[in-house]
């Protein structure tokens, strides 16, 4: 099977060229709308994904302008492509990133993070594991011995899985994980080039629709259900540098969180225009939990999950990874 990987010099040269300038303008007026800010302009790399709905719904409702930001969207296909970029300050944030592999690059001290503000949270049917309409995999013990598609290896999607696997009496070290990016999981699995793909929304809803995939196991219900999935990351340096503008920001974003969280179909209308996913399919797919607020509580409960599974060597505290303006 072909091996879906990463180029990042030349991805990251590709994701700057292609950067989509957002212009928040207009909304309510806020407490500091904009003074004193360190800088007034945001780059923030993001995927089109289900994960970054609250954001784009931030930007439609104009709250970051209401802070005094713009915000300029660079479009980027894998979260971990950005990184080289963050580290040399061409993007400041990258959005809907997700945690294990973010927190690992922490712990091995790759890139100093910090969370600037939760993504999606686990929750029923967002994520799951699909199968051809023809496949014999009909039950969760059918899923030994299989080639287990997923967008990145050792990240959440293994994690939660393996969580899920071990619930339903199935011994996680006798599947096989495969890389293969979201958008090609579909093809793959019409070609019987993987026999599950380990997919999220809107991927999963898409290949049901289009190609009569089934779903054989919820890997967003128990036991992990509002299991921290993806977050907003920035660097030490970046919040230490641009405290208020971090601020701001995370407050516009913790806003348009709210909204996702509270108002469907705020997400409904925001959806088709960066997740290329058409308005029909955005009504019916399963939405993540849009958390308004970092809890350290459940940042640290997958903190620990992450160190019981053997993807962290040793004990990492939830609050020295996470932003927090002075007086919060």
């Amino acid at each position: 099977m072909r091996r879906f990987g990463s180029r990042p010099a030349l991805l990251t040269s590709l994701l700057l060229t292609a950067a989509l300038a957002v212009g928040c303008g207009g909304g309510s007026k806020s407490s500091s709308s904009g003074s004193g800010l360190e800088k007034k302009t945001v780059t923030v790399a993001a995927l089109p994904v289900v994960d970054s709905a609250g954001l784009h719904v931030a930007v439609q409702q104009k709250l970051f302008q209401a802070e005094g930001l713009n915000v300029k969207l660079v479009p980027v296909a894998k979260s971990t492509d950005a990184v080289p970029a963050l580290k040399n300050g061409q993007v400041d944030v990258i959005a809907g990133g997700n945690y294990v592999s973010f927190i690992q690059m922490y712990a091995q001290g790759a890139l100093k993070i910090r969370i600037v503000s939760d993504a999606a949270d686990s929750a029923p049917r967002f994520m799951a594991a699909m199968v051809a309409k023809d496949s014999p995999i009909k039950q969760p013990k059918d899923l030994e011995g299989k080639k287990i598609a997923v967008h990145i290896p050792n990240n959440i999607q293994s994690l939660t899985f393996n969580e899920v696997l071990k619930a339903n009496n199935v011994d996680p070290s006798k599947v096989h994980y495969v890389q293969v990016l979201f958008p090609q999981m579909g093809a793959a699995l019409q070609k019987h080039q993987i026999d599950v793909a380990l997919t999220a929304e809107p991927f999963g809803t898409d290949m049901q629709r289009k190609l009569g995939a089934r779903m054989v196991l919820d890997v967003g219900g128990a036991p992990v259900t509002d299991l921290p999935v993806s977050g907003y990351f920035s660097t030490e340096s970046w919040v230490t540098k641009y405290p208020k503008t971090a601020a701001a920001f995370q407050r516009a974003l913790e806003k348009g969180q709210q909204i996702a969280s509270s108002d469907r179909k705020q997400v409904e209308s925001v959806l088709p225009g960066y997740a290329h996913v058409d308005a029909q399919t955005a009504s019916v797919l399963s939405l993540p939990g849009y958390a308004s607020d970092i809890n350290p509580a459940r940042i640290q409960r997958l903190l620990d999950l992450m160190q019981t599974n053997g993807l962290l060597k040793s004990k990492i505290d939830a609050k020295s990874l996470i932003f927090s303006p002075s007086g919060k």
